[in-house]
């Protein structure tokens, strides 16, 4: 099984805009969600589409399987979505060592939320971390993409 290893964290401020790199529009939804199994369908750029299903609880390092599928199939997939769209555009920020971070910019319905996720090879990597990330959000569950379909933007922290 692949794992995808990854920490989350909230963006600081909008200083990272001016180092990226790249960016692609993402559009995906949930076919099935729930703690600790998700299917999501991906549609990067209009032009292409890929199955993701996750695995685990753990916000750090899930199991993850990802299949590429014929884009007129995620379109049609898309009316039996539990949840919201998610739409964001990905921006990619290079840093020291190979390390990226990608920026994600929300949209519609989630319209001011911007994260930023470091991918990881093992969870003991210690990547450098830039003064545009903010508060690290990994493993709290209402900044899953899937969590933010179903529920919407999160709430403020007590």
């Amino acid at each position: 099984m692949a794992q995808e290893i990854e920490r989350k964290f909230l963006v600081a401020h909008a200083g990272w805009r001016a180092l990226a790199t790249g960016s692609a529009q993402l559009e995906q939804f949930y076919l099935f969600s729930r703690e600790g199994a998700s299917v999501r369908v991906r549609i990067r750029d209009g032009a292409r589409a890929r199955l993701t299903i996750k695995t685990g609880r753990d916000g750090l390092s899930r199991g993850e399987f990802e299949y590429d599928i014929p884009l007129q199939d995620a379109v049609e997939l898309r009316e039996s979505r539990v949840g919201k769209l998610v739409d964001k555009t990905r921006h990619i920020v290079p840093l020291a060592g190979g390390w990226q971070v990608e920026g994600d910019v929300f949209a519609g319905a989630l319209d001011g939320l911007v994260m930023a996720e470091i991918e990881l090879k093992t969870a003991d990597d210690a990547p450098p971390l830039p003064d545009f990330l903010g508060r690290e959000v990994t493993g709290d569950p209402r900044y899953f993409n899937s969590q933010l379909a179903l529920e919407g933007m999160p709430q403020a922290p007590d």
